[in-house]
């Protein structure tokens, strides 16, 4: 507990003084049109997320806490926040950020021995090779998806607490708490009305992290994978969804755009604050479906089909106000 609150307190004070450092350097977020907001905010705060979660990591490591394949592949992160903060501050190209997420995922599902069966409750799966192909896919676009989620104050971060939160609840495990308490000390200052935003160098990191988390805790039976689906559903069903939406409108997809669920609710009047709250009664209702498919594990894939059916319908509530635009 002790560590736990010492990962706080020096997240909430790197990033306030980070954000010093951003004003003074300039590197602040314009409003555009793809933005939620209207007042140009320092970006790049995750940096104090990525330093205090190594910070841990080290700490973990030389106290032997950790697993030493877990810890090297958890390190495979390092490349991914450093290639996002020289984006954050000067335009990287799309080419080079996804070469350096592939091949830090890759060396990541390396280090984790891969996969070799997955869990659905009633029977185990075992393809490895195929599995393995598919994790290192799945890291690269928790990468992406929790980046492109990353878009109205607190979002993400409520989101990455609340994971660790449950993960830490389902397992016992003190490493979710404390990715979950630094995400914590930058949330004081990321609430709305944000006085920094996280940046790509921290949503990369922290979307990187839960695929990894999720690869082995599976290998290691604690938790099935689909457990982590559910936990993380809010964000990659949202994001999933919009992608097969503007693949099916011939959108060119690194075109700017608001047509997540979140930002449509935020387009229809809600406030930042408001679409967070909202998101955690949502994830608490997620989480029932997560215990009841811990206590019932024969039934784990059809807590899993209720859980996609419940966003389903939250998303057609989404659509009848704020109708997804067809351009």
């Amino acid at each position: 507990m002790i560590v736990t609150i010492i990962l706080f307190l020096i997240s909430f004070s790197l990033t306030g003084i980070y954000r010093v450092f951003a004003i003074r350097r300039s590197i602040i977020d314009v409003p555009n049109s793809r933005s939620s907001h209207a007042v140009s905010t320092p970006r790049g705060g995750g940096t104090a997320i990525a330093i205090t979660w190594f910070l841990a990591l080290l700490y973990l490591f030389l106290k032997k806490e950790i697993n030493p394949a877990l810890f090297f592949a958890l390190l495979c992160g390092l490349p991914i926040s450093a290639i996002s903060l020289v984006d954050d501050i000067i335009t990287v190209s799309p080419e080079v950020r996804l070469f350096v997420q592939v091949t830090s995922a890759a060396l990541a599902v390396y280090f984790l021995g891969g996969i070799n069966s997955i869990d659905i409750g009633f029977s185990n799966l075992s393809v490895p090779v195929v599995f393995s192909i598919l994790a290192i896919l799945g890291i690269v676009w928790f990468t992406n998806l929790f980046n492109f989620l990353d878009g109205i104050d607190g979002y993400i971060s409520v989101e990455v607490i609340f994971i660790c939160l449950a993960a830490y609840i389902l397992l016992g495990s003190k490493l979710p708490l404390f990715l979950g308490s630094a995400v914590a000390g930058f949330i004081l200052w990321n609430w709305q009305p944000a006085k920094i935003f996280m940046g790509d160098v921290g949503s990369t990191l922290l979307g990187f992290t839960i695929g990894v988390f999720a690869i082995y805790y599976q290998n290691i039976n604690q938790s099935s994978i689909i457990i982590w689906l559910m936990l993380s559903s809010l964000f990659w069903f949202d994001a999933s969804i919009t992608l097969f939406r503007r693949l099916k409108n011939h959108e060119k997809l690194s075109k700017p755009h608001k047509k997540h669920a979140y930002q449509r609710i935020v387009q229809f009047g809600f406030t930042h604050q408001r679409t967070v709250i909202s998101a955690i009664v949502i994830n608490c209702v997620i989480f029932i479906l997560v215990l009841l498919s811990v206590l019932y594990p024969k039934y784990l894939m059809i807590f899993f089909f209720l859980n996609c059916v419940l966003l389903f319908v939250i998303l057609k509530l989404v659509d009848r106000k704020y109708p997804f635009p067809k351009y």
